[in-house]
C-alpha cells in the first residue's frame, strides 16, 4: 500500500485531528454512561477499565505513529470508526477512495464469517 499518495497524504494529515476529537468524544460519552450506569461502583470501575482499553486500542491503531508509509491504513481505521465525514473522505483521490472502502467492507464481510 506504497501508492499513498502526497495529496492523500495531506488530506489525511488535514483530517487526523478533527477525526480524532470526534472519536475522543465519542468514547467519553460512553465512559459517561458507564460510570453513571447499573452496577456497584467495583463492576462500573471494571467495565470503565475494559472500555478505556478497547478504545485505546482503537485511538492506536487509528490515530498513532502517522507516516505516509501508513497512510492507507489509517485512513481505513478512522473510516472503519465512522470518524471521518463524506466531505473529509471527498478530499482523497478516487483510487484511494476505492482502496479504502473495499477494505473496510472486505474486513466487514471477514469479521461477519466469524459470526
Amino acid at each position: 500500500m506504497s501508492d499513498f499518495t502526497e495529496s492523500d497524504w495531506r488530506a489525511l494529515r488535514a483530517v487526523h485531528d478533527a477525526a480524532l476529537e470526534r472519536y475522543c468524544a465519542r468514547v467519553l460519552d460512553d465512559v459517561a454512561g458507564i460510570a453513571s450506569g447499573d452496577g456497584t461502583a467495583h463492576e462500573r470501575y471494571l467495565r470503565l477499565f475494559r472500555a478505556v482499553d478497547e478504545h485505546h486500542e482503537r485511538i492506536a491503531h487509528a490515530f498513532d505513529d502517522m507516516r505516509r508509509s501508513r497512510g492507507m491504513e489509517r485512513l481505513v481505521a478512522m473510516m472503519g470508526l465512522d470518524v471521518v465525514t463524506d466531505e473529509e473522505v471527498a478530499r482523497f483521490s478516487a483510487p484511494t477512495r476505492e482502496t479504502a472502502i473495499w477494505l473496510i467492507e472486505a474486513a466487514r464481510q471477514s469479521r461477519a464469517g466469524r459470526h
